[in-house]
């Protein structure tokens, strides 16, 4: 048993780990890719600025063909287009524009792409009614653009194995103190329920016999009664504790009948519910209702959700267990006519050591049944009101009977 707890810690610490690696792994990366898209994001607006400088100064001041750095200057004049005399790139000048601009007197500013690069262009008016058009080729611009996405290309990718490793050693620092701690607790619980269990019973049997051979007046034999319950709590909780530490294990997978588990707590509360001429009755649908899990777990809920009932169910009142499946969830419901309990506080009553209105809303019990149905998959849920009784509702994905038969056969020798 403590192998496979054992097991289960070391799952939840790699999970705990591959996480807390994965995060910071993601931080870092994140901030390298921030890092780099403002990186690349100012020197395109850096180069794109300079180059309209340079456009605005060659349209102003440059010779027709003659302009610096990949660039080209037309002038139209007097209806004559002079391109000077260097070579000029194959679309250029762009004569729709020359013609709108003289027309119109407005400057037009594009981005054009031609000859395997890109090039701005800026058309304006000039001196004397002329009007200009100077081009830029960005070929350097967009290399140094494509250098520098190269860069963070690889910083990005030597980042992620330093920040793999940062984050490896960031898990192992931060998991490890928890992972320990959460050994030593589980393994406190179970020794110390283990230890408990012995001496509570010897106790538990002692005030049973002491207050069965003596003979002492009614009032003493009250306060012995009491303190052999007191006792027999004091087992209930050391039994709720042992059977939580015991919830980490993994399910074994059996498959459960849910209604001999509900039949078998009624009858284990037949005599007590008798006592009190408390009503049980119990509603299932007569064939197997089937859940996958583990069967002490499952029993030591539904016997916490009646005991329950019938700690707060008075004198001569009904407590209804019903048990059937309903799309596809096996529903077990547990209904008395007692004292209840205020709306808001449902989602309270699942909390350990909760303390509600009434004797007996103090302990492990309900929290234990929560966490025994979520390990199982499944949800549980209370609704009620102050006076008119509680229902708890406990649902658990059922298990279909061909998979059922098919796991029966296979587990036969």
């Amino acid at each position: 048993m403590r192998s496979s707890w054992a097991e289960t810690e070391r799952t939840e610490v790699r999970h705990a780990r591959l996480r807390v690696s994965v995060l910071v792994g993601l931080a870092i990366t994140l901030m390298i890719a921030f890092v780099g898209v403002i990186a690349y994001v100012v020197m395109a607006h850096a180069q794109e600025t300079q180059v309209s400088r340079e456009l605005r100064y060659n349209a102003q001041y440059g010779v027709p063909g003659v302009a610096p750095r990949c660039a080209w200057v037309f002038v139209l004049e007097d209806g004559v287009l002079h391109l000077g005399p260097l070579e000029v790139p194959g679309g250029f000048p762009l004569r729709s524009d020359i013609d709108a601009v003289h027309a119109s007197g407005t400057s037009v500013s594009r981005d054009v792409i031609a000859n395997d690069t890109e090039y701005m262009v800026l058309t304006s008016p000039g001196a004397n009614g002329t009007t200009v058009q100077s081009v830029f080729d960005l070929r350097y611009q967009l290399s140094d653009r494509s250098h520098l996405v190269q860069a963070l290309a690889i910083a990005l990718v030597a980042g992620l194995l330093v920040a793999a490793l940062i984050g490896l050693g960031v898990s192992r620092r931060t998991v490890g103190p928890w992972a320990e701690a959460l050994a030593r607790q589980r393994r406190f619980v179970t020794d110390a329920s283990h230890e408990l269990r012995t001496p509570i019973a010897r106790a538990y049997l002692r005030a049973q016999l002491l207050a069965a051979a003596a003979d002492l007046p009614d009032d003493q034999r009250t306060n012995l009664d009491a303190l052999a319950r007191s006792i027999r709590g004091l087992a209930d909780v050391v039994d709720d504790l042992l059977a939580s530490a015991q919830l980490h294990q993994r399910l074994d997978g059996r498959p459960i009948d849910l209604a001999d588990v509900a039949e078998a707590a009624v009858v284990g509360e037949t005599e007590r519910a008798a006592e009190r001429r408390i009503t049980l009755s119990l509603d299932h649908p007569g064939h197997p209702v089937v859940v996958s899990g583990i069967e002490t777990g499952l029993r030591r809920a539904v016997d916490e959700l009646l005991a329950n009932a019938v700690r707060h169910t008075p004198e001569g009142g009904r407590i209804a267990v019903r048990v059937g499946v309903v799309a596809g969830q096996v529903e077990l419901v547990v209904e008395d006519n007692g004292e209840g309990f205020e709306p808001g506080e449902a989602s309270r009553l699942f909390d350990r050591f909760h303390r509600g209105v009434g004797e007996g809303r103090f302990g492990l019990g309900l929290s234990l049944v929560r966490e025994i149905v979520t390990g199982h998959g499944g949800t549980v849920e209370a609704v009620g009101r102050p006076g008119t009784g509680a229902r708890f509702t406990l649902r658990i994905p059922a298990v279909e009977r061909v998979a059922v038969r098919e796991r029966i056969t296979s587990a036969r020798p």
